[in-house]
């Protein structure tokens, strides 16, 4: 199980632009302190906490971030109408888009996803995958 996933930001003002344009509406609450942003999911009363944790901070060894070159971080969205409001916000909270939402041939009838890369350039999908809703035509 992946606990946590951490990406570095050398403006963590323009992170949390940009990261706070669309996980809170995945739920993710937002904690800020001096080693940058945390984003965690609630945890229930007696219930174990639901994982991965998202952080967003400035490198430890001071140089500046760097996107990684075949990294990618998804995060499941609701409904692919929230698929393509969390991209739109996300691209008007300083975002650059690398894939508007839609149906990709090389996925499932119902894998709708659209992508993004993050003011520092690393590259987020959002996506909802179904079987509900509409899905692709084969």
């Amino acid at each position: 199980m992946i606990a946590y996933v951490t990406v570095g930001a050398d403006d963590i003002a323009r992170a949390r632009r940009f990261y706070t344009a669309f996980l809170p509406a995945l739920d993710y609450g937002l904690k800020e302190g001096p080693e940058g942003l945390s984003y965690v999911l609630p945890v229930p009363p007696g219930q174990s906490p639901i994982l991965p944790d998202f952080y967003v901070k400035p490198t430890f060894d001071g140089r500046a971030a760097s996107a990684g070159n075949g990294a990618m971080i998804a995060f499941e969205a609701r409904s692919q109408k929230q698929v393509r409001d969390l991209h739109a916000a996300a691209l008007a909270a300083g975002g650059f888009d690398e894939g508007q939402p839609g149906f990709r041939d090389s996925y499932g009838p119902h894998f709708y996803v659209g992508y993004l890369r993050d003011p520092q350039g690393n590259k987020i999908a959002l996506f909802s995958n179904d079987p509900i809703e509409p899905g692709r035509e084969g």
